[in-house]
């Protein structure tokens, strides 16, 4: 959280988080999300990687599923959200 908090204080144009909710309590994971999704309706541009499909498929415009260094598919929430074989063969969900 004091990672985001630092980060934010310099105006980025650009936000990459990697893992930003990992460990955290499920009250501060929601409020992460929820503070995500406030910066994004601001115009803030965000790169998110992270586990939690679901919740990067209420905020994200775009996704990208990479493996070995490979980008094996790409497409938007609604793309992923109708494309259960795609979600079972690599996010395990």
């Amino acid at each position: 959280m004091l990672a985001i908090g630092r980060a934010l204080m310099t105006n980025p144009r650009l936000l990459i988080l990697d893992e930003a909710t990992e460990g955290l309590a499920p009250k501060i994971r929601s409020f992460i999300w929820k503070t995500l999704r406030r910066l994004k309706e601001r115009g803030l541009s965000i790169l998110v990687i992270d586990k939690n499909v679901d919740a990067l498929m209420r905020i994200c415009d775009r996704h990208h599923i990479i493996e070995k260094g490979k980008t094996v598919w790409e497409g938007t929430s609604g793309e992923l959200a109708g494309a259960p074989g795609v979600r079972r063969a690599y996010l395990g969900v």
